[in-house]
């Protein structure tokens, strides 16, 4: 594809040409891109324009009885940061990866709705919105591109959604959500997400999900604020508990009349997709009212009514800004944390620095009339073998990098690698293999055979590790070796120190890990 240069004395007439010619490109390009893309969906994956939310389930593995696993590789992997937290893990990843969500709207709110609950792996993601991409809607609804401008705003998300995401079961809906249609609709999903900005929606919506008993998180974004509240979930409240009657109209803005800075609709959207992540994997949220006239207990609200219930009538308020005439209504980052008595020069400023690290080893060196050593450490220890490697060439030739040291508890005696190991397990020597991982990491993966027991519970669990070596001395009539494995090899030294001096001398850790053993042993072993 040919590129015209265009001169600094061009006149304002050719750059808008040049304009216009490379818009057209990137259109064709955009188009051909999509193209390629359909033909490469994985089965299963691709934007679903039927309705169905239907999900296949996962095949979970199983260790001495009890379920590791029920993830891909590639889902752990990809997961791994979800799956590490004690209060999320594995349960709450296929919790999620199960889960069908509805998002009414794609704007502002939805954008990010949408794109975290792809990011983080929802099973089945609907996508409801009558609405055209406009220009004017992309400094806040970051989900559209201008590639996108004049076309469907849920054939844009859609795209956005399986670019982050091609594994999440996309359903497209491109029409309003209306009474008529609602029911149909959201009763294909387990949770709703309201990402609408006008009231009457936010009562037919309420209302739809108090019908088919549905979990409902709403929010709204104006101005420089915004809100979020999850009704109807485990026995909680709906909208009209909050709001039996609706507000006047001429409190009810909107963003197109009073207008909305970008990122607040984008902080909203942010929380109202951790509140869906949340209901999801089933948290308490407070109750409803009893006299609530749609989700009370004496409420007499049906399908029919809600059907033929007029919501703009109700609420004096339209649903679309665009029909409005139709009911005639008038820093400096902070710190965090640093070793003490550490002394701060950052990367950038180290050569202008270096008169300030000899004087700072000097006055060491008269402080405790010794030779004094210099160190260097940063966050994840690159910027500081940078700093070392500069440092060795500028007269600071002993200067030592201490970001990336590893931790060395143990002789090499009490060690052995992972090739070493499976050579053990291919030769049937009898052994214990303890995985030292907190509990929640070892139901991610788990090396066949290994008993799980956490570091913090290594103390009270030296009876089991003894019994398990008796059985399995008993079995091979042979003495039995004692291992020890963790995630990356430093729990595993701090268990094999701690049995070293209480009645295990001759346990060994696994050099490097579950890490190592993904890299040299078995490679489809998932690495999180």
């Amino acid at each position: 594809m040919d590129s015209k240069e265009i001169g600094s004395g061009s006149s304002g007439a050719d750059l808008l040409r040049e304009i216009e010619r490379l818009r057209a490109e990137k259109e064709e390009l955009e188009s051909r891109i999509h193209l390629l893309e359909a033909q490469i969906k994985p089965r299963g994956a691709a934007e679903d324009k039927s309705g169905s939310c239907s999900l296949s389930s996962l095949s979970c593995s199983q260790m001495n009885g009890a379920t590791i696993s029920c993830l891909s590789p590639e889902m752990i992997h990809r997961y791994s940061r979800h799956l590490l937290l004690p209060d999320f893990g594995v349960e709450g990843q296929l919790k999620l990866s199960k889960s069908s969500i509805l998002v009414v709207g794609a704007g502002g709110l939805g954008s990010p709705v949408a794109m975290y609950l792809v990011a983080c792996g929802v099973g089945c993601l609907g996508i409801v919105d009558s609405d055209i991409v406009e220009l004017n809607n992309l400094h806040r609804q970051i989900i559209h591109t201008e590639a996108y401008a004049g076309q469907s705003k849920v054939k844009s998300a859609a795209s956005s959604c399986h670019a982050i995401n091609s594994s999440v079961k996309l359903v497209e809906h491109r029409e309003a959500l209306q009474a008529v249609n609602a029911l149909d609709i959201v009763s294909k999903y387990d949770i709703v997400v309201d990402a609408t900005d006008n009231l009457p929606s936010r009562y037919m919506i309420s209302d739809c999900c108090v019908l088919l008993d549905k979990p409902l998180v709403s929010g709204a974004a104006l101005g420089l604020e915004g809100q979020l509240t999850v009704y109807n979930y485990n026995g909680g409240p709906c909208y009209r508990c909050l709001f039996p009657t609706p507000p006047p109209s001429a409190a009810c803005q909107r963003c197109s009349d009073s207008g909305v800075l970008g990122v607040v609709p984008g902080v909203i959207g942010c929380l109202q997709a951790l509140e869906a992540i949340k209901v999801a994997s089933a948290v308490k949220i407070r109750g409803r009212s009893p006299a609530c006239l749609i989700c009370g207990e004496n409420a007499a609200f049906t399908r029919e009514i809600f059907q033929s219930f007029d919501y703009e009538n109700f609420t004096q308020s339209p649903m679309s800004d665009k029909s409005s005439e139709k009911l005639n209504l008038i820093p400096e980052s902070s710190r965090i944390t640093a070793i003490p008595k550490s002394m701060n020069i950052p990367l950038s400023n180290l050569e202008d620095k270096l008169s300030t690290i000899h004087s700072a080893l000097k006055q060491a060196a008269q402080d405790s009339g010794k030779c004094a050593s210099l160190f260097v450490v940063c966050r994840r220890g690159n910027d500081s073998q940078r700093a070392v490697d500069y440092l060795s060439k500028n007269g600071f030739p002993l200067a030592k990098d201490i970001s990336s040291e590893k931790l060395n508890l143990i002789p090499e005696s009490s060690r052995i690698t992972g090739k070493e190991y499976n050579e053990i397990v291919n030769t049937g020597e009898p052994h214990v293999l303890v995985d030292v991982r907190p509990v929640h990491h070892f139901k991610i993966a788990a090396i066949p055979k290994s008993m799980n027991i956490p570091l913090s519970n290594l103390e009270d669990k030296l009876s089991t590790i003894h019994s398990a070596l008796k059985q399995a001395a008993q079995d091979s009539g042979k003495c039995a070796s004692l291992f020890v494995v963790c995630r990356r090899g430093n729990d595993s030294q701090r268990a094999v120190d701690y049995l070293s001096k209480n009645g295990f001398p001759l346990a060994k850790d696994i050099v490097g890990g579950l890490q190592s053993w993904s890299q040299d042993v078995d490679h489809t072993f998932p690495s999180y």
